[in-house]
């Protein structure tokens, strides 16, 4: 929401319980949201769940629509105006038709990629279908499992599309052991249509963490020092790194956070000379230990002689 004051509307195509959608609403305020709440869940008793919780938190019938479906071969709101707001948690690495359903690579959502994400593997998918769905001044906020960032074949295609066409502003590693359910350390992956730069944002929030309970936790002082950064953006040492995208293009279009980022050195500066001094020594003491025992021993022997 970073310069912004109020949106259309915010869509979440795998809304789940409507979690997310129910914090949009909370950090920017209902009011603030025009026309509404937006979202598709394929479990159908989640779904009931979901716009169960949309009316437990005062959010009116005429303010959501909540469908049930598989977002990725049955999407709703087609014909909806596009969307200023899209947040997503989808599930990761999960299964789906891909290239076993002929309809899918001429999907208006999937085709200017010109490939699908692999069948076994739709984090990608989703995301294409995100980036459809966006509005030329919106934005998305997607979850997503860090392998899609680096693994090759159909998803370093997709990852070319989105690098060449502009299509992402900012990638953020989040630290491991944060979300129920999972305790591998994600990433957020932020996507704009209309940029102010060819080059994407990296950064790098895997310590940004208190540990609280049995879970990580990101505090109100990680999450601003995250936002500061992502509005700023600017480099800033072990944290931040803006790259432009020809840089990422030579790379490979590998967009992990630790490909542009450096790790700071926390190991403890260590001075060679004087390691050196009180390594002499110890080999000195042990000589002259060596030498004080082998006359003891010596002596033993002359006693029993």
């Amino acid at each position: 929401m970073v310069g912004k004051s109020e949106v259309n509307k915010v869509y979440d195509p795998a809304c789940g319980s409507g979690s997310l959608l129910l914090k949009f609403a909370k950090v920017l305020g209902p009011d603030k949201v025009r026309q509404g709440f937006y979202g598709q869940e394929v479990n159908l008793t989640t779904y009931n769940l979901c716009r169960i919780n949309m009316f437990l938190h005062d959010i009116n019938y005429e303010k959501f629509d909540i469908a049930h479906g598989d977002t990725l071969t049955d999407p709703h709101h087609w014909d909806d105006e596009p969307f200023e707001a899209i947040v997503s948690n989808p599930p990761y690495s999960i299964r789906w038709d891909g290239d076993a359903n002929p309809l899918l690579i001429n999907d208006p959502r999937f085709a200017p990629a010109g490939v699908l994400a692999p069948k076994s593997k739709a984090d990608l998918a989703f995301t294409l279908h995100i980036l459809s769905w966006l509005a030329v001044n919106g934005t998305a906020a997607i979850v997503e499992f860090p392998g899609v960032l680096y693994r090759g074949g159909a998803e370093a295609k997709i990852r070319q599309y989105l690098i060449d066409n502009n299509y992402v502003d900012a990638v953020i590693q989040l630290p491991p052991d944060l979300f129920f359910g999972t305790t591998i350390a994600t990433c957020i992956v932020v996507l704009k249509k209309s940029k102010h730069d060819n080059a994407t944002l990296f950064i790098d929030a895997s310590q940004a963490f208190t540990r609280s309970g049995n879970k990580n936790k990101l505090t109100a002082a990680h999450q601003q020092k995250i936002l500061d950064a992502f509005s700023a953006r600017q480099d800033s040492d072990y944290f931040a790194r803006l790259v432009e995208n020809s840089a990422i293009a030579e790379n490979g279009y590998n967009i992990a956070v630790s490909s542009y980022v450096e790790q700071e050195d926390t190991r403890e500066a260590v001075d060679i000379q004087t390691l050196n001094a009180e390594i002499a020594q110890i080999v000195a003491r042990q000589a002259a230990l060596r030498t004080a025992i082998d006359a003891i021993v010596a002596d033993l022997e002359g006693e029993r002689a």
